[in-house]
């Protein structure tokens, strides 16, 4: 019987990207956190902005206002490793993993710690959309200091995202579930709660600070958020 399904081909953008993942797996020692968070504050937020007319702010554009906060109190995970070396950036560029219609990209909103939920949206919905036909830049794709990647439109909770090399962190969003949660340590409720996944490069940072680092994201993503005056 005669095979229907056309392969999958490692050309174009696609090769570049598997060249990429190869060499982030080759150079660097990943290692995987992962824990969940009542995302609450998030929804409320978002609904907040969406009432008032910012119909572009999405969850990744607060999420990524939240983690200014925590790299700035660990600015080592804002880092690119340069040989032996990993060197924090002087400003927060966050790379936004973005499935296009020739491959997986992560082009970056520069200067997040400068802007508004609403601009950082906007720069996020820009990249989306020049990623769509090719227009993104070699800055864009190659300048960030952190990744986030968005699995939260599937049913996956938790997953190992590959660094995205010579970065030194990635945090991977997981799914929304609603389910039984202890609030206050004292009564149960459900609750959204959203799966986050932290790899690391080991060779450059041990589990104690990635613990702590992902336990300052959790706080900053259930914590409150900033909303329309």
């Amino acid at each position: 019987m005669e095979n229907s399904v056309n392969p999958i081909k490692l050309s174009g953008i696609r090769a570049l990207i598997a060249s990429k993942m190869q060499a982030s797996l080759k150079n660097t020692a990943q290692l995987t956190y992962h824990c969940r968070a009542d995302v609450s504050s998030l929804l409320e937020a978002r609904k907040a902005w969406r009432d008032a007319g910012e119909d572009k702010v999405g969850y990744e554009d607060l999420l990524m206002h939240q983690l200014v906060g925590v790299l700035r109190e660990m600015p080592e995970f804002n880092s690119r490793i340069d040989g032996k070396l990993a060197q924090p950036g002087d400003q927060i560029d966050i790379s936004v993993a973005i499935s296009s219609k020739r491959g997986l990209v992560a082009p970056t909103v520069f200067n997040v710690q400068d802007k508004t939920v609403p601009e950082i949206a906007a720069d996020r919905k820009d990249l989306i959309e020049r990623s769509q036909i090719d227009k993104l830049t070699v800055p864009e794709m190659t300048g960030g200091t952190f990744t986030i990647s968005n699995l939260g439109i599937t049913v996956v909770e938790h997953f190992t995202p590959i660094l995205n090399y010579p970065q030194i962190a990635i945090l991977g969003l997981g799914a929304i579930q609603r389910i039984p949660w202890s609030v206050d340590g004292e009564k149960i409720e459900i609750r959204p709660i959203m799966g986050l996944s932290l790899t690391v490069d080991h060779q450059f940072i041990d589990g104690a600070e990635s613990g702590q680092c992902l336990g300052l994201i959790k706080q900053a993503f259930e914590a409150g958020y900033p909303i329309p005056a």
